[in-house]
C-alpha cells in the first residue's frame, strides 16, 4: 500500500470524524470535534493522518507530557486493515514521541476489545499491571 503518513492539515477533520465513527473510537462523552480542537490548540505534531489515493485512511494521537508518551485514536479504516498501517502509524508516531525524549508510551484500551489489546501485543507492547482512573472535568456528553 503506498500510505503517506503526514501531519493532520484542517481540511483533514470532516474525513477523520468519518474514520472514527466507521472504525468504533466514538463515544458519546468524547466529541470528536472537540478532542481534534484540543489536540491541535496544544500538539499539533502529534496529530498524524494516513492518506491513501486522497483519502484519509488512518490517525494516530501522540502526546508526551514530560514523563510519559500516550497514544490516543488509533484508527485504520476496516477496509483497509489487515495490512501493516496500524503498525506503521504506531512506530511514527513513537519516533515523533522519541525526538521529544519520551522514554515509555502508555495507552488506554477498552476492556472488552481483545483485538485491540492482540494488535498491540503483536506490535511489542505488553500489558502494565495498574489501575487506570480517570474523571472527567468537561462533559461533552451529545445528545
Amino acid at each position: 500500500m503506498d500510505v503517506d503518513i503526514r501531519r493532520f492539515e484542517p481540511g483533514d477533520r470532516a474525513a477523520v470524524v468519518e474514520l472514527w465513527g466507521r472504525a468504533e473510537l466514538t463515544r458519546p462523552w468524547n466529541d470528536p470535534e472537540l478532542d481534534i480542537n484540543r489536540k491541535i490548540a496544544v500538539d499539533p505534531e502529534g496529530f498524524l493522518v494516513a492518506e491513501l489515493a486522497g483519502r484519509v485512511v488512518g490517525t494516530v494521537m501522540a502526546g508526551y507530557d514530560g514523563h510519559r508518551g500516550w497514544l490516543n485514536y488509533l484508527a485504520v479504516d476496516p477496509d483497509t486493515q489487515g495490512h501493516g498501517l496500524g503498525g506503521r502509524l504506531v512506530r511514527e508516531a513513537e519516533h515523533v514521541l522519541a525526538r521529544r525524549g519520551c522514554p515509555k508510551i502508555n495507552l488506554q484500551i477498552r476492556t472488552s476489545n481483545e483485538a485491540a489489546v492482540e494488535f498491540y501485543r503483536s506490535i511489542g507492547y505488553e500489558l502494565d499491571d495498574v489501575v487506570s482512573m480517570g474523571r472527567r472535568l468537561v462533559d461533552d456528553e451529545q445528545g
